[in-house]
């Protein structure tokens, strides 16, 4: 299926969204965007998909927002503009599946924080990030600015949106903002391979654990233990714990469901 600027394939309960601009780097454009948005309300609701897979198509991940086109809007535009990636990021973190970045080459701007914005990152061993917006006097947009400083701290934040400088996997990776690096040729394999795991996993609780995990970065610890006591009442009676208990008892790998 191709629906503005995206490709999406479904296989194995893996969605597969790959952003379709190469000829731009990926470069972020109104109907991707808003493709990308929709898309993942509609995984959100579909039984068949399980996992979520964002990868860029040529030879980078996502430049972020269009410099071609920068300087040709009016500020209310702008403001537009960024609504829509907004809608885009909260749909990421509001889609209760996991959502693994699959970055190669580059993923700058607000490429880099749309890789953010997902559960996981796995990354190819030569790619790089890049905050640009300070290159050209702009501020973050699409969610760094929140998500960035709780991975790593504000003073590094800071030093990374200041400078704009790309910076290597690696060092993404020592930082833990990167899950795991891969060599460029078996990224696709190597993320596939990963993300079967999670889709034969127990998904009720996957989606308990994200939404919990997400919240307790603006909660209070009195709040987190009262969700866990209440979300666990409920995961007791799940399908996938009663199978998780037998498979532990029989000595057997579990069969999920997701239910």
């Amino acid at each position: 299926m191709n629906s503005g600027h995206l490709l999406v394939n479904v296989s194995d309960r893996i969605m597969k969204i790959t952003l379709n601009r190469p000829e731009s780097l990926n470069a972020f454009s109104a109907e991707m965007i808003s493709g990308l948005t929709h898309t993942l309300k509609d995984a959100s609701k579909d039984p068949e998909v399980r996992v979520i897979i964002l990868s860029g198509a040529g030879r980078s991940f996502s430049a972020g927002g269009d410099v071609k086109t920068m300087g040709q809007a009016e500020p209310a535009e702008v403001y537009e503009h960024i609504g829509k990636l907004n809608e885009c990021i909260l749909a990421i973190k509001e889609t209760e599946k996991p959502i693994i970045a699959a970055v190669h080459g580059f993923a700058a701007g607000a490429g880099f924080n749309l890789a953010l914005a997902c559960d996981l990152i796995l990354a190819a061993e030569d790619s790089k990030f890049a905050l640009s917006f300070s290159q050209v006097g702009l501020i973050s947009d699409g969610g760094g600015s929140y998500f960035l400083p709780r991975l790593i701290g504000t003073h590094l934040a800071k030093q990374f949106f200041f400078s704009g400088e790309a910076v290597s996997a690696q060092r993404m990776y020592e930082l833990g903002v990167v899950n795991a690096l891969v060599p460029s040729h078996k990224l696709e394999e190597e993320v596939v391979k990963y993300a079967s795991r999670l889709a034969n996993g127990p998904g009720r609780a996957f989606a308990m654990m994200k939404k919990l995990i997400d919240h307790s970065l603006s909660a209070r610890l009195e709040d987190i233990l009262e969700q866990e006591r209440i979300t666990q009442t409920l995961m007791v009676a799940t399908d996938d714990h009663q199978e998780g208990i037998a498979a532990f008892k029989e000595k057997r790998k579990p069969v999920f469901t997701g239910q």
